[in-house]
Formats: C-alpha cells, sequence, structure tokens
C-alpha cells in the first residue's frame, strides 16, 4: 500500500515538473518573440515611482527657457551691433569721418588700434575716436592712408572726465588694463557705483557731454582722493567700425 503511494506520487511530481518546464519553455519562447519587451515593460512599472519628479521637471523646463532667453539676448545684441556698425559706415561727413579697424595693440602700454584712414582723409592729430557706447580714444599719428589711435585704457591716456549726478570733474587715467581709473581730487565726493562718467565741458582735449563709461567699482582707501574703477561702454577689443571726430577747441 506504501509503495503504491509512493508511486503515484512520484507520477504527480513528475507530471507536474514536466509543466514547470513547459511553462519555463513558453515563456522563454515568448521572450524571444517579444524581442525583451516584457522586461522592459515590467521595468517601466516597477520604476515609476523614482522617475524624476514634477520639480525636478519644473527645473529642467526653467533652465531651457533661461537658455533660451539668454541665446535671444545674445541675438539681440549682435543685432543691435551689426546696426549700429552698419549706422557708423553710413554716416560720414566733413566732421564725422567713418574707418575700420584694422589692427589692435593690446600690450600693458601700447594699447592702440590702427584705423584705415589718414590724412589723406581728413584724419588730424588730437581728433577723437568713438564707437558704439562711447569714446574709445584720441588720434596719436597720421600716415596718408592710416592713423594710429591711443585707447583711453593706455597708461599714455589722461583725460578730463564729469560725474553728472554729483556735477564734478575728475581725472581718468588708463592703467593698461580694461578698467581706467577715475581720481576724484575730494574725500568728500560722494562718487556711488553705477554714476554714469562723461568727458568734461572743463576739458582742453575734447568735446563736452561725450559718453565714456559707468563707476563699477570705489577706492576710499586714501584721505586726499578717492578713486573708482570705470567701465567703459565702448569695448575696443570688440568694435570693428568707429567715427573719427574732428576737433577744433
Amino acid at each position: 500500500m506504501l509503495g503504491i503511494r509512493r508511486i503515484s506520487t512520484n507520477r504527480w511530481w513528475h507530471k507536474k515538473k514536466n509543466w514547470i518546464l513547459f511553462t519555463i519553455f513558453l515563456f522563454l519562447a515568448f521572450v524571444r518573440i517579444s524581442k525583451g519587451s516584457f522586461y522592459k515593460d515590467f521595468y517601466y512599472f516597477i520604476s515609476k515611482p523614482f522617475w524624476p519628479g514634477k520639480f525636478q521637471k519644473e527645473i529642467i523646463l526653467e533652465s531651457i527657457d533661461q537658455e533660451y532667453l539668454i541665446k535671444l539676448n545674445l541675438l539681440k545684441k549682435d543685432n543691435l551691433r551689426l546696426r549700429r556698425n552698419l549706422s557708423l559706415q553710413e554716416s560720414s561727413n566733413k566732421e564725422n569721418i567713418s574707418a575700420a579697424v584694422i589692427s589692435r595693440k593690446s600690450g600693458s602700454w601700447w594699447r592702440q588700434i590702427i584705423l584705415n584712414k589718414g590724412s589723406k582723409d581728413g584724419v588730424k592729430i588730437g581728433d577723437i575716436v568713438i564707437g558704439p557706447g562711447g569714446l574709445l580714444g584720441r588720434v596719436k599719428h597720421t600716415s596718408l592712408f592710416t592713423s594710429s589711435v591711443i585707447l583711453i585704457t593706455s597708461p599714455e591716456s589722461k583725460l578730463g572726465v564729469w560725474v553728472d549726478r554729483i556735477q564734478i570733474n575728475g581725472l581718468l587715467v588708463g592703467l593698461g588694463d580694461d578698467y581706467p581709473s577715475l581720481i576724484l581730487y575730494s574725500n568728500d565726493a560722494d562718487i556711488k557705483v553705477g554714476d554714469f562718467v562723461s568727458s568734461s565741458p572743463a576739458s582742453t582735449l575734447l568735446p563736452p557731454n561725450i559718453p565714456i563709461g559707468i563707476v563699477q567699482s570705489i577706492d576710499e582707501t586714501l584721505k586726499s582722493k578717492k578713486t573708482a574703477k570705470i567701465s567703459l561702454l565702448a569695448k575696443p577689443h570688440v568694435i570693428d567700425w568707429v567715427q573719427i571726430v574732428n576737433v577744433n577747441i
């Protein structure tokens, strides 16, 4: 009796084992036919709780919006620069001479640009040079076809300037870098970051009210005077066309 039960049990197990093997075979065949899509769908569901949430999605979308905004602003600036360059090329007259920058010297001392207009075009030593934004420098040498311009960033440059908000004169001195120094011989001068600086009405070298730059930082360590770094409105290293203005002061 026990032997019969054992045999029937073994037979039942063999049948069950066959069904298990058959089921595994069918499953593997399904995986083969579906090319693993079942696993992918299964992973889809089990990984769903760990997906980036709505907050992270908003951050990504905000970053994309900022990228588009930056690109748009760059395009606007480039468009404005090109428009200004075109207007500079088209606006030459007897007093203003349009010229192209054909060379730059950016050493700490020899900060100058070379223009493609010279004495044959009416350029004279002492004429001022203006680019998009404001003052760049003054003509120091001329040849028949070219002229050399000392930039206001050169240590050789010293110009009288005017701080409009506080109605005070100062001296703008080039330091050989991109930020000339404004010197105010009064420690009580209420100069502030963001103040606008232009050519002085009292200057013997420049016409008055030519835009120059904006106060970027202030040094108040000296008792007898204040100094400030000036961020120029006209950028010599990116300007391709300028205006030479005849000066008769």
